[in-house]
């Protein structure tokens, strides 16, 4: 897989995933989406970047049929465990979202907190990669049918970094991406890169993709309330559309 280092880090991460605040608003999260998305019972929903199933599990739930992709094997294999204990029939799939392919069609998709997109690193081409993202969720919608991505944006990293973080490498101008060095509880380090971005850069994403773009809002874990994007907003959420 070619997000290698990512994969290392929620390895590592998955034993303590459920303890991070932002895991805190499932339920209003999920009824979020619900409204969001028009969600019915047997809709068939894809969960990009599904970690540990927490808002597949609590859909899934609600009698929606759910499947989700994860890079991690850790992070899944929690999924697994907390859907076998309430009785809940979801599939999970490990893979990168910019490679894995499923053979059939959804009638939504997800991809919030960090599932994936926004996530890359060296030798990777920021624009392709994240363009390949959505051309196989777009592949793998119904017509008509919608998507709901949160993606980091550029906007609140440019205020939160120095010239000096320019010159340390650390925040790169040219593709609006931090590069961290992150170290693992065994003590050995990974590089990754986390990219940000702007409104129109993502709505031409979704535009190449095929999809047609219907809001753009701020989308920081927590706080989703169908707000206006502000420039201290860690994350932009995006609703999108496959043309029927």
């Amino acid at each position: 897989m070619q997000t290698r280092n990512w994969q290392k880090f929620f390895e590592n991460e998955a034993p303590g995933y459920l303890e991070n605040c932002f895991t805190k608003n499932t339920e209003y999260e999920i009824s979020f989406l619900i409204e969001e998305l028009g969600l019915k019972e047997n809709d068939q929903v894809l969960d990009i970047g599904c970690g540990t199933g927490r808002h597949s599990l609590g859909l899934a739930g609600r009698k929606i049929r759910m499947t989700g992709i994860d890079l991690s094997h850790d992070m899944l294999s929690r999924a697994r465990k907390f859907a076998g204990e309430q009785n809940l029939d979801i599939e999970f799939h490990q893979g990168d979202a910019s490679q894995l392919r499923l053979d059939r069609e959804f009638d939504h998709a997800i991809c919030i907190c960090e599932g994936s997109f926004c996530l890359y690193e060296e030798g990777i081409e920021p624009f392709g990669y994240h363009l390949n993202i959505l051309r196989n969720v777009f592949s793998m919608l119904k017509p008509g049918g919608k998507f709901l991505l949160n993606a980091l944006s550029a906007l609140k990293m440019i205020r939160e970094h120095s010239d000096e973080d320019v010159s340390k490498g650390l925040f790169d101008l040219a593709t609006m991406s931090n590069h961290c060095e992150i170290e693992m509880k065994d003590g050995s380090k990974v590089k990754v890169i986390e990219k940000g971005f702007i409104p129109s850069e993502l709505t031409e994403l979704f535009v190449k993709a095929g999809f047609e773009v219907l809001q753009l809002w701020g989308g920081t874990a927590g706080s989703w309330n169908r707000q206006t994007l502000k420039l201290d907003e860690w994350e932009i959420m995006v609703v999108a559309r496959k043309p029927v």
